[in-house]
């Protein structure tokens, strides 16, 4: 019921809650998540059209998140890029199945739905990031130097 296009988008955007305030480049990104990176390019751009990161340009650019993890939700990034589409009226249009009555069919899956976009909401990025009192995404170890494919990153002074 959620698209890969949502996964990577959730991967995108717990690695980059790791540091927040740490702009990260696609290819980094894409390599710590294993994200196809032309792929990854185009869901970020989503992203950031709906103002969920921010994108940087220049020597030191790359993406960051907008808000802190614990202020974004699971089903923003979701419906950001792919959202979650709840059944109003049966599309079998047959007798007793008018608006807002569903067929068992429709209805069964309508109520997946509305039970995955509650428990979406109610879950931050921050979430994500919790394991074992350690904060882990995807099992990686957190950041440690940026790096850019041509070496370490100089702090500006």
């Amino acid at each position: 019921m959620v698209s890969l296009t949502a996964e990577y988008a959730l991967r995108a955007v717990s690695y980059l809650a790791v540091e927040h305030d740490q702009p990260r480049t696609v290819h980094q990104i894409a390599e710590a998540t294993r994200v196809p990176p032309d792929y990854l390019s185009k869901v970020l751009q989503e992203l950031s059209k709906l103002g969920l990161v921010r994108s940087q340009r220049g020597l030191y650019g790359g993406f960051t998140l907008v808000r802190e993890p614990p202020q974004l939700t699971v089903l923003e990034v979701v419906q950001a890029v792919s959202p979650l589409h709840r059944i109003e009226d049966c599309p079998l249009h047959r007798d007793g199945h008018g608006p807002g009555k569903l067929c068992p069919l429709h209805k069964l899956l309508d109520d997946a739905t509305a039970y995955i976009e509650r428990s979406f909401a109610g879950a931050t990025i921050a979430d994500l990031l919790e394991a074992d009192g350690d904060i882990r995404v995807l099992g990686l170890p957190p950041h440690t130097e940026p790096v850019r494919e041509n070496g370490p990153v100089k702090k500006p002074s």
